[in-house]
């Protein structure tokens, strides 16, 4: 190990460590709920920058080298490249995103595909119930597959006319808006369909399974 990756390894540790805190102590919380159509959920401020938040870790992912697999309990399993991912419809979505470290940022443009147009491809099976993200880093987080599904859900991989840059989770991510953003995956690589509930990284480290921002569900 380089004196570089011990580094890395301590700063996601003490990361790591700071969020479970957070989770032990219900940081943030305010036992309050809200409606969506306030647009802002209980705790959150607007913020008019995009954070940067990952696990001290930023893979080195190019369109070149990105793979997408999606198996589990699906008909149709595949492994997309960059061409085939791609050369499928690609959608533009307007969304406002809420981190459960307590900042929103409203009307964010996307342009992707939309995973309603992935389930027709893949045709997820009677059973399949959950759908666990897998990222370029390592990181895992778990989404019920009714929130996969909805009609602003998808595989960006623009945001505001841009490509997504590597420290937000390029050249794809997923962006589910209705949820808290850790639920959403930076650098994904693996989609997998699963019948049983299966929490990711931070739903083992005392996080929500679910994640609804506007029932404050930041902690399980």
């Amino acid at each position: 190990m380089s004196d570089d990756d011990g580094l890395i390894g301590q700063i996601k540790q003490k990361l790591v460590d700071s969020k479970r805190k957070w989770s032990q102590e219900g940081r943030l919380l305010t036992g309050k709920a809200a409606d969506p159509a306030t647009r802002l959920p209980p705790g959150q401020r607007e913020v008019k920058n995009w954070p940067v938040l990952d696990l001290g870790i930023q893979p080195d992912v190019t369109t070149e080298n990105w793979r997408l697999e999606v198996g589990g309990l699906v008909d149709f399993p595949l492994v997309w490249d960059w061409r085939k991912f791609i050369g499928h419809a690609q959608e533009e979505f307007v969304s406002d995103i809420h981190c459960v470290t307590a900042w929103s940022r409203y009307d964010n443009r996307w342009k992707g595909l939309s995973t309603r147009a992935l389930l027709d491809i893949v045709k997820p099976r009677k059973e399949a119930k959950f759908v666990v993200q897998h990222g370029f880093d390592g990181y895992t987080t778990n989404v019920p597959l009714e929130y996969f599904a909805d009609d602003d859900v998808l595989l960006a991989h623009e945001w505001e006319g841009q490509p997504i840059s590597r420290e937000h989770g390029g050249p794809v991510r997923l962006v589910l808006p209705k949820l808290y953003f850790w639920k959403s995956a930076k650098w994904i690589s693996k989609l997998e369909f699963v019948a049983e509930d299966k929490a990711g990284f931070w739903e083992v480290r005392g996080y929500h399974m679910r994640g609804d921002p506007w029932t404050e569900e930041r902690y399980g």
